[in-house]
């Protein structure tokens, strides 16, 4: 197709010449996907580019204005457009990337508090006197209730309470420096 015809063929698509139109589509239509192809190395998303280019360009017919001539109009718009969805894509990948790096470092430090933190709060429920452990562990492990702990153990109520009461205290001073966590452990059960 020679300049003069191209020119025609566009001002008769601007008018709203479905023909025309379909004329241009065969046209250019598979060559636009293998140049498009070429380019960012995905067929199918090649083909996309080039149909949402058609319906952009035959919805906005009117307003479109070719200086060149229509093909080199139609490749640069595939070129251009190709590289705008090289460059979305890269900063997606980009931005996957940030969110795996910081969930694999967010998870790693998480994992390593909490394992240091569950090894520091055996080691203090160890240094407990016997049976101020085992009341702890009654109550916070399996969950009784301070009366449950008290028929069980064969002792009183006020007794398993002091003795939580003392338990509470050394964990608390010996865990110090994991506070937050230790809100959890001791608000965990209640009488």
């Amino acid at each position: 197709m020679n300049p003069f015809e191209e020119k025609n063929l566009f001002e008769k698509i601007q008018t709203g010449d479905e023909k025309a139109f379909e004329y241009l589509f065969k046209t250019y239509y598979a060559n636009l996907c293998v140049f498009a192809t070429k380019i960012i190395e995905d067929e199918i998303a090649a083909e996309e580019i080039v149909q949402d280019f058609f319906v952009k360009l035959w919805e906005k017919r009117a307003q479109v204005s070719i200086e060149t001539s229509v093909k080199n109009y139609l490749f640069r718009s595939i070129k251009n457009l190709c590289i705008n969805h090289i460059k979305h894509n890269n900063v997606k990948l980009q931005h996957a990337k940030q969110i795996v790096a910081e969930a694999e470092t967010n998870n790693f430090r998480d994992n390593f508090i909490e394992i240091d933190l569950a090894v520091k709060i055996e080691e203090s429920i160890q240094s407990l006197p016997e049976k101020r452990r085992e009341i702890f562990r009654l109550s916070r492990e399996e969950g009784l209730k301070y009366r449950e702990i008290a028929e069980k153990l064969k002792l009183s109520v006020k007794t398993v309470e002091a003795q939580m009461g003392l338990a509470l205290k050394t964990l608390r001073n010996k865990l110090k420096d994991y506070n937050t966590f230790l809100f959890f452990i001791c608000a965990f059960k209640t009488k």
